[in-house]
């Protein structure tokens, strides 16, 4: 009821912290990227990688080298996704979602929160969160591609900081790719 064999707590013993060890290698060996916010690609990596390990640890006909391969292979997919994405906006697009405007100069931009499932409640919590508490003192607020809410308090005359966040009837400049 407890356990099968003694065989398989040792193998537990054994192999989960070498795995483990394999695992943290291969992130710092990734870079920061890696353990960012996430966004939903980044997410599935994670889950994809806590469930490989876990299958390491307690699967035993996965052999260490396999598993450890199989973490190798999930942490060189994403570096090979992020690197393109930052090298190419078609892939950018693929991946990345873009941050949507949720409030504009003190307003509600009602289509964009519909889009985003978004109640006006949950945008004034956000902001009581980052210490609001009037919707009009804000200049913008921004559902970021990582799920937090940003809310910014002015905006420069050139807007610098909505670079890249879509605007409903407002031409913005173009980023290059």
């Amino acid at each position: 009821m407890f356990f099968d064999t003694w065989m398989g707590l040792l193998r537990v013993i054994v192999v989960g912290p070498l795995a483990y060890v394999a695992l943290i290698l291969f992130l710092r060996i990734s870079g920061k990227r890696t353990l960012t916010k996430l966004n939903a690609f980044d997410l599935v990596v994670t889950v994809a990688l806590g469930s490989t390990l876990s299958s390491i640890v307690l699967t035993k006909s996965v052999a260490l080298l396999e598993g450890i391969l199989a973490l190798a292979t999930l942490i060189g997919l994403q570096y090979l996704i992020t690197w393109s994405s930052v090298r190419s906006a078609r892939i950018r697009s693929l991946v990345k979602a873009e941050p949507t405007l949720l409030a504009h100069k003190g307003s509600l931009i009602e289509s964009a929160m519909r889009q985003q499932r978004m109640t006006r409640a949950d945008v004034l919590s956000a902001l009581r969160t980052q210490g609001w508490d009037d919707l009009s003192q804000a200049a913008a607020v921004v559902l970021e591609t990582d799920g937090s809410i940003s809310v910014l308090k002015e905006l420069s005359d050139r807007d610098d900081s909505l670079t890249g966040v879509p605007r409903p009837g407002v031409s913005q400049p173009s980023i290059s790719s």
